[in-house]
């Protein structure tokens, strides 16, 4: 992919200057804030959402049109730079991350917007509406959306879904990947998609006090281990088929699922008390074990199931480094007792991931595969936003005192309720040309998203009433 033109939106306030290497000194908060903003400079230089013509949280084209990333990825980018400026105060892309998220928000609030349709799973979904509570959370400035009514909403028609597939009995409940039936990969549930409703539930719980949030956290979280794709030493395996009951588990196992059930045990361990607390801090415990020891090795992340192998990484498994790292970071902040085995691991991570940072055009953009040690690969932007995660997290102990706010203890810069609606009821209906308010859709493609199993066709979505929610 070849890096783009960064417009004057985005320039205004962020001109950083080049060095001939990404030279950090571990020990300096603002020798690591200086690399992070050159990083995140790089980071927006592929970016084109803010341009004229373009479409806002898009990291271009999806691949069924053409380009590389899909649309789940866009929600990366922008966590990525949310807990950017939560960690070092630097505004300069605050406005072109709130235009991202709201334009891919959908007509009814809840990230199902039209042009996604092709292949909006319930991982991707769930992505966006994490995006948007941590938004919640970290009291990033808005004047026109209330981030998390958004969640919310998301969280609202995965329930429903949840709640269809129980009555169903298929595979006795537990989320699908896909969304739309029509949609390769409807046939399949998966760790990911339910990992992501869970720590929707868990975050929503402890920011609203409304134990409904956890109950159904809990639960989704007991079908993981009571159909096998999470094991009692906590591999958290990919997923299996409805049509053999969820019976043929594929046992790959990908660094974000695990990272994403960590930070839900952690946001549910913080919020709970007696046995339960006990519950939730023996499940942080062993799946930080499991994280380090499987994906930490050398005490750098690696991504077991594909790294190593030529071209066995996907696009979509590029973004994982970054995601499991800022888990493993707000996992310190929320269940503290974790600190000594992680932060450690936190700062080889980070001096491993900027040796690679030598290539490009300025010789400072970063590679993915931090096992080499030395620049490897083209530029792209998974790489940038890993080691932008991996250098931010580094400031922990600089917002500690901050903390994860509440519904209760937040002083949000502004929010109208721009959730005022329940979500879509069922699985969405992007027109057949991709019109309406993102546009740029074409109602077929493939199925893809954050999910790791076959990407293909997709058609014409048939919307479905749910059940009543409670």
């Amino acid at each position: 992919m070849k890096q783009g033109a960064l417009s004057l939106a985005v320039l205004s306030g962020a001109v950083s200057t080049a060095r001939a290497a990404l030279n950090v000194d571990f020990g300096s908060t603002d020798s690591i804030k200086a690399a992070a903003k050159d990083v995140a400079f790089d980071a927006l230089s592929y970016y084109k959402g803010n341009e004229s013509g373009e479409i806002p949280g898009l990291l271009g084209d999806e691949p069924f049109q053409g380009g590389k990333y899909y649309w789940w990825s866009g929600s990366v980018q922008w966590s990525t730079l949310i807990d950017y400026w939560y960690y070092t105060g630097d505004d300069s892309y605050n406005s072109v991350v709130s235009q991202g998220l709201l334009h891919q928000r959908g007509p009814n609030n809840d990230f199902m917007p039209p042009n996604a349709t092709a292949s909006i799973s319930n991982d991707d979904q769930g992505f966006w509406g994490i995006a948007a509570m941590q938004a919640a959370e970290l009291d990033f400035p808005t004047s026109s959306i209330d981030w998390a009514s958004l969640s919310r909403n998301v969280w609202t028609t995965q329930v429903r879904r949840f709640q269809q597939e129980e009555k169903d009995e298929t595979c006795d409940g537990g989320l699908r990947w896909q969304i739309p039936p029509t949609n390769v990969g409807f046939d399949y549930k998966n760790t990911i998609s339910n990992a992501a409703f869970i720590n929707l539930g868990a975050r929503l719980g402890r920011w609203t006090g409304n134990a409904t949030y956890v109950e159904w956290a809990d639960r989704a979280w007991t079908w993981l281990t009571d159909i096998g794709f999470l094991t009692e030493d906590f591999s958290a395996y990919d997923g299996a088929h409805v049509g053999a009951n969820c019976t043929d588990i594929n046992k790959a196992e990908f660094s974000y699922s695990a990272g994403l059930l960590l930070q839900s045990a952690a946001f549910l361990y913080n919020q709970t008390t007696g046995d339960d607390q006990k519950r939730w801090r023996d499940r942080v415990t062993g799946l930080t074990k499991t994280i380090l020891d499987k994906f930490f090795e050398e005490g750098y992340h690696y991504e077991i199931a594909c790294e190593g192998r030529d071209d066995a990484c996907t696009p979509d498994m590029l973004f994982f480094k970054g995601m499991v790292t800022r888990n493993l970071a707000s996992t310190v902040q929320l269940a503290p007792f974790t600190k000594d085995a992680i932060s450690k691991v936190l700062k080889t991570n980070a001096e491993a991931a900027v040796k690679t940072c030598t290539g490009g055009d300025n010789n400072r953009q970063c590679s993915f595969s931090w096992a080499k040690g030395k620049f490897h690969n083209e530029t792209d932007i998974p790489s940038q936003l890993n080691t932008l995660s991996a250098l931010t997290v580094l400031l922990q102990d600089e917002v500690s005192q901050k903390g994860i706010a509440t519904n209760a203890t937040s002083n949000p810069d502004g929010g109208s309720d721009g959730g005022n609606g329940s979500g879509s009821n069922g699985n969405g209906n992007g027109n057949g040309n991709g019109q309406g308010q993102n546009g740029n859709g074409n109602g077929n493609g493939d199925g893809g998203s954050a999910g790791t199993t076959t990407r293909v066709t997709v058609g014409v979505l048939v919307a479905g009433l749910f059940a009543a929610l409670l």
